[in-house]
């Protein structure tokens, strides 16, 4: 039973060297965007900026759609919830009353794309297939993807190390509120850290209750939940032991000890370039979002 959980890809690109800080700003603000755009010409460009951080990152699209398939089942479904009505009329009205409204003056979406002008097709009774919902539902998909798809893309060039030390640093301003800053972000750490541990130790008392010959492809809810059962017990009792045994260790290291000053081993500055990256990104998102 193998559990890859490590989404990491190794790399010296221009992207796994950008602060993690800006990565995760500027993927706030990419996220952002793309749900303010209203046109294909906009959403086209944040296509690009994602094909251009790929290319630049040197991450294979193979591991984005490998990662991508239960999103894309999702979106799937968006386009033909979106492709279909049963009022099919009312569907044309409404859609008529829309372009009138953006015709004197309105706030243009994607209803007025290519396929707006088309009326529906009615197949069966009042059900049809409204060209006007597909563009949308097709609209409405990219957008999905690309969102995920910029997420990837940030887990795949930012070690987890990296994600903790820049989500402490965006909570060291509430310090002054005397928000444990460091606490979080030692347990939001070990949490980190545990996660692959814990699919291996999955992964090895899987196999050997399986060598021990526990069912677990009978047939039957209850036959599995019993198989699982011999699995999911000794994978609590050594997750507990693990937690058992991280606590004496921090506690005889002295962790939380009172009068104490936290240290870093590394504490990397927010460079120029950093700076500068972030600065051209929001303002590329600010563009985008005013004027697509």
């Amino acid at each position: 039973m193998n559990i890859n959980l490590n989404t990491y890809i190794a790399g010296q690109s221009p992207v796994h060297s950008c602060d993690a800080r800006a990565k995760i700003v500027l993927l706030i603000a990419y996220s952002v965007t793309l749900f303010l755009v209203e046109t294909w010409w906009a959403l086209g460009v944040c296509a690009l900026a994602f094909a251009a951080l790929c290319a630049a990152g040197r991450i294979p699209p193979s591991r984005i759609g490998a990662l991508s398939v239960p999103i894309v089942v999702i979106a799937l479904f968006a386009v033909v919830a979106n492709s279909f009505s049963f009022d099919a009329a009312a569907v044309q009205t409404a859609a008529q009353a829309m372009r009138e409204e953006v015709a004197f003056g309105g706030v243009g979406d994607v209803s007025t794309g290519l396929l707006a002008q088309m009326p529906p097709v009615v197949l069966v009774g009042s059900f049809g297939f409204v060209p006007a919902g597909f563009e949308r539902g097709c609209f409405y998909a990219v957008r999905i993807l690309l969102l995920v798809a910029a997420s990837l893309i940030v887990s795949f060039t930012t070690t987890s190390t990296q994600l903790t030390e820049a989500f402490s640093s965006f909570l060291r301003p509430l310090r002054v509120m005397h928000v444990p800053v460091d606490d979080v972000a030692s347990v939001l750490s070990i949490a980190l850290r545990f996660i692959p541990l814990v699919a291996e130790e999955l992964g090895r008392i899987h196999d050997a209750q399986w060598a021990r010959g526990a069912k677990f492809g009978e047939k039957g809810l209850v036959a599995r939940v019993r198989a699982w059962a011999t699995v999911l017990v000794p994978l609590f009792v050594g997750m507990f032991r693990r937690a058992d045994n991280l606590a004496l260790a921090m506690d005889a290291r002295c962790y939380g000890a009172p009068g104490v000053c936290r240290t870093s081993l590394s504490h990397r500055k927010f460079g120029v370039d950093a700076a500068l990256v972030t600065a051209v990104g929001l303002a590329l998102c600010i563009v985008l979002s005013l004027f697509g």
